[in-house]
């Protein structure tokens, strides 16, 4: 059990020294960003910025957590999270698809990925892969929305690292652009329908509030926490609420457009065992058209 725990945290520490490398790294690569155009590089940041931007991206977000369980111990959730966007007329429908890679010590508090603990023991594999699709209006306004479905699969490798259950409900987001602002709010609600009688139902809502303010050269400021509250638990255990942020960059390398970026946060409200703190590092491709 040791070697797997030792190999497992070896991954964690590795995904998250490659996401780290990537996001530093570009440093040594010609600068496009400063000599490019100027405009071009602001529309682009704010259109990765933009959660439902009709674009397709390959974003790589690894979150670590810090002091969970009673012991203290590390968890990590790799997310990598597919943008797809489909045109049809005045309309586009944006999938965007999570799936995360999980690892968790021996004994974890809820995390957004997985709300409920579950069995003791360190566990790593695939977690649940969830999948939305947003209907959303072809619009150069300042103000953007999006609506539609969100279905989580019961794909987990282990019943620790999965909710074990099929759920799915509504998610929507609004954003306004007003350069060199980029804000709004994504939220989603699933509901179980079906699964292993003998683990817990899933009924969480989501919450992801969105404030990035853009620099010259690519650079920008950021929160993004992502808040969650399961109602099958009880009040005491029910919320998670982080506080923080980061900076990035949107640059490019190679011709390859990258969207780099850190943040911190400290979870002031948080379930039993859940993690106190949480560092995202996340790296994404951008492929504009």
């Amino acid at each position: 059990m040791r070697s797997s725990t030792a190999l497992a945290r070896a991954r964690v520490i590795l995904s998250a020294v490659a996401l780290l490398g990537a996001f530093a790294g570009h440093a040594a690569a010609e600068d496009t960003a400063a000599t490019g155009n100027a405009a071009a590089t602001a529309d682009l940041a704010a259109a990765a910025q933009n959660p439902i931007a009709a674009m397709v991206s390959l974003p790589f977000q690894n979150n670590t957590f810090f002091r969970t369980g009673p012991d203290n111990d590390t968890a990590n959730v790799l997310n990598i999270q597919p943008v797809v966007p489909f045109n049809f007329g005045d309309w586009n429908v944006i999938t965007r698809t999570i799936v995360p890679l999980i690892y968790l010590p021996s004994v974890t508090g809820s995390l957004p990925e997985v709300p409920s603990g579950g069995e003791s023991g360190d566990h790593f594999g695939l977690g649940d892969i969830n999948i939305s699709a947003f209907l959303s209006p072809v619009s150069e306004g300042e103000f953007t929305w999006g609506v539609g479905p969100s279905l989580s699969l019961r794909t987990a490798t282990t019943d620790r690292i999965g909710t074990q259950k099929w759920s799915a409900g509504p998610t929507a987001v609004g954003l306004v652009i007003d350069k060199p602002w980029v804000a709004g709010v994504l939220v989603r609600h699933l509901w179980s329908f079906a699964g292993k009688s003998d683990r817990q139902d899933v009924n969480q809502t989501l919450i992801q509030p969105f404030v990035n303010y853009n620099l010259p050269q690519g650079w920008y400021l950021v929160t993004s926490p992502i808040m969650t509250a399961n109602w099958k638990a009880d009040k005491d255990n029910a919320l998670l609420v982080p506080v923080g942020g980061g900076f990035g960059r949107v640059f490019n390398v190679a011709g390859q457009a990258i969207n780099a970026n850190i943040q911190a946060y400290y979870n002031a409200v948080h379930p039993e065992f859940a993690p106190e703190a949480s560092l995202r590092l996340q790296l994404t491709f951008l492929f504009p058209k």
